[in-house]
């Protein structure tokens, strides 16, 4: 990587005209929350953490850094699962938490303008009034933030109807690695040009610092239905989602969680959930009244058809937010049932769901590490919770090793290694896996044309060709890459 930071102290001299004192932190006891994301496998400490408040200082502190060629990743609430804000040991966090301002709410327009601190679930909560929400909603949805979802291109519950993040923001500003204010996208719907709104949201951080963000809200449904299945195998769950979307109903969310998931839910949060089924699905459909008694009847019908042993509709609003709540704190129950868990992230045709299925209980056989399947059924978006304890010899190892097969049978089977938690540092060497080496090329090209000295994020999401030759993935010719002339970072 060609990054050559100067001495530390120039780095926090500059630092310290900017930032006060308390809002540049240094000390080992002060870092060490910042160590990792959500997914503790991976844990550094980063030189320094600023947290700025203004465009402004992100700018001054984005210049600095350039100048010095000290790296620098954003973070938001760190509660990705994937590594993304893993620090760099030579370089700093910048943390957008102080940047948690709603700064305009316009209902006849349907938009609301945000900085990118403003957690998800508020963004709902402050469009209310007005019959509003904001559609996609990550199980952290109380506790992420906006500029992180849209950094992960993040999903929830409801993206298999209304979308994920980036079919829901309008428009992003982001400060440049050359520390320049640019706007991406409008409040309208649509702007001439390149679609770099979209190149942005999923970069992980990798091309420019979103300082400010244009969501689309939605009018609240008039009515919605909440149904639970129960079956016997998770195999003919799986194939009910199937039948559900097959019959041309898209469910404004369709989840499903298997038995080792339900026994750890129903003890933590009293959800409702039958203990004794393999598998249930939750089936929320939206709409009026008079659709929504066809749709209930006949996505009942559906799931009777496909060996659900009991199919029940919650009766009231009370009822619907249970059901609800134990899907949304499903990682946080299996959380309790293991002295730590790994979680997956991959996406696979619905067609192949019953397959991959089939496919991670034999890997948890031959690994000897427990599963707990809790996922976005309706997308195809799994979510494996491989259970381990990293206080035993190789657990961790093997439990990695796992995670890889279960991301490379996704691609075997047509999807992809990541639905909404991203790449980051974690799949990386997945990623040989999923895109070949000209692929790989021209991401290095987009990466090398916004941030030419790989100062944001450095090391994440987009392997080197090298790294892939490694591990087999590609091929050199005659000892060379055949694409020389990109970046070797």
């Amino acid at each position: 990587m060609n990054v050559q930071p100067k001495s530390n102290n120039n780095l926090l001299l500059a630092l310290r005209e900017i930032l006060p004192e308390q809002y540049l932190l240094t000390a080992v006891e002060d870092l060490k929350p910042y160590e990792c994301d959500g997914s503790p496998v991976y844990q550094r400490l980063p030189v320094a953490v600023v947290l700025p408040s203004t465009i402004e200082e992100v700018q001054k502190i984005i210049r600095i850094c350039a100048s010095l060629r000290v790296p620098v990743v954003a973070r938001g609430a760190g509660t990705g699962l994937s590594g993304g804000a893993l620090p760099h040991e030579g370089g700093i966090i910048l943390a957008l938490s102080r940047f948690n301002n709603i700064l305009e709410i316009d209902d006849e327009g349907m938009t609301m303008r945000v900085q990118p601190g403003v957690r998800n679930l508020a963004i709902s909560e402050a469009a209310a009034p007005y019959g509003l929400y904001y559609a996609p909603d990550p199980s952290s949805q109380i506790a992420c933030t906006i500029g992180g979802n849209v950094a992960e291109n993040s999903g929830g519950v409801h993206c298999l109807k209304y979308g994920l993040t980036v079919h829901n923001v309008l428009e992003v500003k982001i400060i440049t690695a050359e520390g320049v204010l640019v706007t991406l996208g409008s409040s309208t719907l649509d702007t001439p040009g390149y679609d770099l709104l979209a190149l942005i949201t999923g970069s992980e951080g990798m091309l420019g610092i979103i300082v400010e963000v244009v969501v689309k809200l939605l009018p609240r449904p008039p009515e919605t239905k909440v149904l639970m299945a129960s079956f016997d195998e998770v195999e003919d769950a799986a194939n009910a989602v199937a039948m559900i979307i097959s019959a041309g109903i898209i469910p404004a969310g369709l989840e499903l969680m298997d038995n080792l998931a339900i026994q750890a839910t129903e003890a933590f949060v009293h959800a409702g959930y039958p203990t004794d089924a393999e598998a249930i699905l939750l089936c929320e459909l939206d709409g009026t009244e008079e659709a929504l008694t066809e749709q209930v009847s006949l996505v009942a019908d559906i799931l009777r058809n496909a060996n659900s042993i009991r199919v029940i509709m919650a009766s009231s609003d009370k009822e619907k937010a249970r059901l609800w709540a134990g899907r949304k704190a499903a990682f946080p129950a299996v959380g309790r049932i293991s002295p730590d868990y790994y979680c997956m992230d991959g996406t696979i045709p619905r067609k192949n769901v019953a397959a991959v299925l089939s496919e991670i209980k034999s890997l948890s056989r031959h690994y000897g590490l427990r599963v707990a399947n809790v996922f976005h059924a309706g997308d195809g978006n799994l979510h494996p919770l491989i259970l381990f304890d990293a206080g035993k010899t190789g657990e961790l190892e093997k439990a990695e090793r796992f995670g890889a097969d279960i991301l490379e049978l996704c691609v075997k089977m047509g999807g992809s290694i990541t639905g909404e938690h991203g790449v980051g540092f974690e799949k990386l060497d997945q990623m040989c896996v999923q895109f070949n080496e000209d692929e790989l090329t021209h991401f290095h090209n987009i990466k090398y044309a916004f941030d030419p000295y790989e100062l944001l994020n450095p090391g994440k999401v987009i392997p080197t060709l090298h790294r892939c030759a490694e591990l087999g993935a590609i091929h050199i010719h005659n000892g060379e890459l055949a694409h020389p002339d990109i970046p070797r970072f």
